[in-house]
């Protein structure tokens, strides 16, 4: 019934757990999960993970937060993404909040991201944070919009919103779009199309209420999709089919 577009299962507080983790997403109607990779060196892991799970699909690339890294090549990355449950690029894209100085090479890694996903022709996961202008700028410059992608963890504007989507891209609201004071987040997610929305957790970070501040899980996501349907004004189960039929539009090239 719903699906966490993005999640970090393979990171430690949750491997501690994945038993409960997979018991929590049966019990909750989770019925498929995308573990995104941000770095190569654990890149390994999230492929064994996808290829032992049939419900669990991962991507490939590399955080723009990792400086010290291995750093991808276009063709790499092309090489990594042949395997059937690597669905995605990413996450890549520009963060100037954690890093600051000279960026370029946030920026050209970037576009190496994007170019590997146009080879490839499989669709990205950006991040951007205080860097939303350059972010859409190197999208556009780099033909982001041939291949299309998704917004992760959403936080930027509504004009932003709406930029990405002209250039076929998808927003995806985190446990962020639960908190009181995401009062500019909860317009963008009443006023975009619901065919453009996605869901995801992020875990183990940023657990949506109730359970903000605690340790996240693909389980929760079901909270996000409840907050999307009450800032609507539809019914839950309306959301949760149209996120469905959105992830496999964008990842599995299919709307069923």
């Amino acid at each position: 019934m719903f699906i966490d577009s993005h999640c970090h299962i393979n990171f430690p507080a949750l491997t501690a757990i994945f038993d409960e983790v997979l018991a929590n997403m049966r019990q909750n109607e989770i019925t498929h999960a995308l573990c995104v990779s941000v770095n190569l060196e654990d890149f390994p892991q999230i492929q064994l993970l996808a290829e032992k799970y049939e419900h669990i699909y991962a991507s490939v690339g590399v955080h723009p937060d990792h400086e010290s890294d291995t750093e991808p090549t276009q063709a790499l990355l092309v090489q990594l993404a042949q395997h059937p449950k690597i669905i995605a690029i990413g996450e890549t894209g520009l963060d100037y909040f954690r890093l600051k100085g000279d960026l370029e090479w946030q920026r050209a890694r970037f576009r190496t991201h994007i170019r590997a996903a146009r080879e490839c022709r499989k669709p990205l996961i950006i991040h951007t944070r205080e860097a939303a202008q350059d972010t859409l700028r190197l999208m556009a410059e780099e033909g982001a919009a041939e291949i299309g992608g998704v917004m992760h963890c959403f936080t930027e504007s509504l004009e932003v919103a709406q930029a990405a989507i002209e250039m076929n891209f998808y927003i995806s609201f985190s446990g962020i779009v639960t908190f009181k004071n995401a009062i500019l987040l909860k317009e963008v997610a009443r006023h975009i199309p619901l065919e453009r929305i996605l869901i995801e957790t992020d875990s183990p970070y940023l657990a949506p209420v109730p359970y903000r501040g605690k340790l996240n899980q693909p389980a929760y996501v079901k909270h996000v999709a409840e907050e999307i349907a009450k800032l609507r004004g539809i019914s839950l189960s309306e959301v949760a089919h149209a996120t469905t039929t959105n992830f496999r539009r964008l990842f599995l090239n299919s709307a069923t």
